[in-house]
């Protein structure tokens, strides 16, 4: 294995359920190999939705549950990773970011308490399209006086 690594080889192999391919490397590749990185590239996948669905949810099933308990075991990380492939060929495979930290916005917060029943994107939507003066507005029509607007919007 070169010294380099490469996410599309490392893909390729994921793809391919290469149980070797860990196996392979030196020890300079092994300080730089990223199971990490192979989970989360491998839950996501470009093609039709039900492959989609299939990698996401088998990431899920075989991967996720144990991975951070077998943190000092890469190894059976990487082999937990090629669990995953339904042999079906190369895929191509694309970064999805974590979810964002919950918002400390205090608009957030307001939208929240007096929308409980939404979810987070519908709060951070509401919060984007509507600005300060509609928000106070809204506390207003609450009954909170000036002084609870400025503190706590």
């Amino acid at each position: 294995m070169s010294s380099s690594l490469d996410i599309k080889y490392e893909m390729l192999a994921f793809d391919r359920k290469d149980r070797e391919y860990y196996d392979n490397f030196t020890d300079e590749d092994r300080k730089k190999f990223s199971t990490y990185l192979m989970l989360r590239y491998g839950a996501s996948v470009q093609g039709n939705t039900d492959l989609q669905a299939y990698y996401l949810l088998a990431t899920n099933e075989n991967v996720n549950k144990y991975f951070f308990d077998l943190g000092k075991h890469p190894k059976l990380q990487w082999l937990m990773c090629t669990s995953v492939s339904p042999g079906m060929g190369k895929q191509h495979h694309y970064w999805q970011a974590a979810k964002k930290k919950e918002s400390n916005s205090k608009a957030v917060k307001f939208l929240t308490a007096l929308y409980p029943q939404l979810k987070d994107d519908e709060i951070e939507l509401l919060a984007e399209i509507n600005d300060k003066r509609d928000l106070t507005d809204m506390a207003r029509n609450l009954g909170w006086d000036d002084k609870r607007i400025k503190s706590e919007l």
